[in-house]
């Protein structure tokens, strides 16, 4: 590995780190209650985020969490008090819609003596798969692929999700009044948003049934007649903002995409890199988002006058991909086999792109490394890469590189990391 490839490893490896539930969740523990103390949670990190509490709680508490299959039991993280059950990410499977009414059913019959503290992290939505009345699992999976499909970004797919729930959108917090919630949220979100992160199920929805209605009409989604119908009554309405049901429930931001991105670039300032941040929100295809960046690149690397050098390009956020083809992809991958294209070999040029969480789209994979030979190490074996991303067949482009970046599960998930060093 060459030096720019480890720094860039360095770098990811740091932002990661800055979201570690064992840092993030201590501080913000609450008080333990007069009456029980309920924990619930659901996330690619609920797990780890357990650990942490069972770690540091000195009273007496019981619970259940449910992360993605081989996000939790597999690493060690199973509690004698907190409960860890596995289900599927990203399209819904039985054991998620189990796990949700489980985590729904624990939190009924409280008292406001009792405490529930909840962990969210990103694709809890996904795991919280309990279907609003009328609905099937089969109507949620098959709508969750479609919609994954489309290239939707995060916030409409959620707007989606919460009315097609039982438990997103608010539900779980009303369904624990007049008990007082506290949820710890790692953020995977653009902007930050609890109300978006995992569907925000403690969190009141300014968001409405018709505007779900017009995403899926909007995206061309198949809708079942039955579905469409309760959406456009307004039958399944979230809680909303002012809601008496959710006034004693507090939410609380313990790791963000911004702390990850100021970690990655403390480790560039000692490497004697001037990191330059793109911003901790950014969306949009990742085709696009990679073009735009590689003229950004090729700007500062002519610019002796404005930027300093050799500087990093900084960003993170959440882009998406409208899946045309049939090959092995991410949106980390594709973003980097664009910004290859579009960069053309240029010399002084490196990249890594990766999810943080460990997994990007549904491969084995965080994400890959570039450099400036990646197009002629391409050529060398006859690979084409502007075929391989007509088809969405990223991952296995950088496979037969060897360029992925494999780090396994990270146990929690600030998003997408991207950095692009300019010599």
């Amino acid at each position: 590995m060459t030096d720019r490839r480890k720094l860039m490893d360095a770098m990811f490896r740091a932002a990661i780190a800055a979201a570690d539930p064992a840092l993030a969740v201590p501080p913000h523990l609450p008080s333990p209650p007069r009456g029980r103390t309920i924990v619930v949670g659901a996330g690619k990190a609920a797990a780890s985020m357990a650990k942490a509490v069972e770690d540091h709680w000195k009273g007496v508490l019981e619970g259940l969490v449910v992360t993605r299959y081989g996000h939790g039991l597999s690493h060690g993280l199973a509690r004698s008090r907190i409960e860890v059950v596995e289900a599927a990410h990203p399209v819904p499977d039985a054991a998620g819609r189990a796990a949700a009414q489980r985590i729904l059913d624990k939190v009924q019959g409280l008292s406001a003596d009792d405490l529930v503290i909840c962990l969210i992290s990103g694709g809890g939505s996904a795991l919280l798969a309990l279907p609003a009345p009328g609905l099937t699992l089969e109507d949620k999976q098959a709508i969750n692929s479609a919609l994954l499909k489309s290239g939707a970004p995060i916030g409409e797919m959620n707007t989606v999700r919460k009315h097609l729930s039982a438990i997103k959108g608010g539900r779980l917090a009303a369904a624990a009044w007049p008990a007082r919630i506290v949820t710890l949220v790692i953020s995977d979100v653009p902007g930050d948003d609890p109300a978006v992160v995992a569907s925000g199920p403690t969190v009141a929805d300014p968001t409405t049934s018709a505007e779900a209605l017009a995403i899926l009409r909007r995206y061309r989604i198949d809708i079942p007649p039955g579905l469409a119908r309760m959406l456009e009554a307004g039958e399944n309405e979230t809680p909303k903002p002012g809601d008496p049901r959710l006034a004693q429930a507090q939410t609380i931001m313990i790791a963000t995409p911004r702390r990850s991105l100021e970690a990655a670039a403390e480790v560039a300032r000692k490497a004697g890199l001037f990191p330059v941040s793109l911003g901790d929100a950014i969306e949009g295809e990742a085709r696009d988002v990679a073009r735009e960046h590689a003229a950004l690149a090729l700007r500062v690397a002519a610019d002796a006058q404005n930027y300093k050098k050799p500087c990093v390009l900084l960003s993170g956020g959440e882009t998406t991909v409208t899946v045309r083809g049939k090959g092995r992809g991410g949106r980390n991958v594709e973003y980097l086999l664009a910004l290859a294209i579009a960069l053309k070999g240029q010399a002084g040029m490196h990249a890594l792109a990766g999810d943080t969480d460990g997994i990007d789209g549904v491969e084995d994979s965080a994400g890959a490394m570039i450099g400036p030979d990646t197009l002629s190490r391409a050529a060398a074996l006859g690979l084409d890469p502007a075929a391989y991303l007509e088809n969405n067949d990223a991952w296995s482009f950088f496979s037969s590189l060897g360029d992925l970046v494999v780090t396994g599960p990270t146990l929690t998930n600030v998003n997408d990391f991207r950095c692009l060093i300019v010599e």
